[in-house]
């Protein structure tokens, strides 16, 4: 579990759940609200390090929420919303939101802009620097991975990739996101590159290839049998 306490705004219930089963998965605390009126009330009760807000709500859509949890709270928020028209992104954004996510989402980059979000709002936290899972270890302080105790002599990137992959299992991340977090937004190549760099950290691993699952026509994956 990380330090992280999630809340999740939405009348839907199957919206609700779906998030709260994947961040969990993740390690995020999960708190629900199916409403703006019930979602003040439990923030005063307890205040959570992130909000994901749906616009389209009862009693309360998601910009008067906003508006009334801003007078009291500093707190980073998400917004998620069907509507995807400009103007209603630039008045979220315009009313404290820290991002404007549209349904339907990936999952992946539900969790890639949560964490850019806590990143800018949280600067020091404290970062655990060494993982295992499955057969592989990662130390991310030292830049090593092993396999079965075996040290595996990774580039940077391929190192960066790994991670990326490997500290979020059974997370399907597209090409495009994978190469924005590894190589940057600024860079320019294609996302071929990712396929090359998954390629040859396959042959790296070799009996344990398959920690690295293709998804046919959106990415891939790290799973462990």
């Amino acid at each position: 579990m990380n330090e992280f306490t999630v809340m999740i705004i939405d009348d839907e219930e199957t919206m609700r759940e779906l998030v709260r089963t994947f961040l969990e998965k993740e390690g995020y605390r999960v708190v629900e609200a199916s409403n703006g009126i019930e979602a003040l009330a439990a923030i005063d009760k307890q205040v959570p390090h992130l909000l994901l807000v749906d616009v389209m709500m009862p009693y309360m859509n998601g910009f008067t929420f906003t508006k009334e949890v801003k007078r009291k709270y500093d707190l980073p928020l998400i917004f998620l919303s069907a509507k995807g028209e400009e103007w209603d992104k630039i008045h979220g954004l315009k009313l404290g939101g820290d991002d404007y996510i549209v349904k339907p989402f990936h999952p992946g980059e539900l969790l890639a802009r949560i964490e850019s979000v806590l990143r800018r709002t949280n600067p020091s936290p404290q970062k655990k620097n060494r993982y295992t899972i499955g057969p592989l270890t990662l130390d991310t302080n030292a830049h090593k991975a092993t396999v079965d105790g075996q040290t595996l002599s990774l580039t940077l990137k391929e190192f960066e990739l790994l991670s990326r992959l490997a500290q979020h299992p059974e997370t399907v991340f597209t090409r495009e996101q994978l190469l924005q977090s590894v190589w940057g937004e600024d860079y320019n190549g294609s996302e071929r590159t990712v396929d090359t760099h998954i390629k040859t950290l396959r042959l790296k691993l070799k009996d344990h290839a398959d920690l690295i699952q293709t998804v046919w026509g959106i990415g891939y994956k790290f799973e462990v049998s």
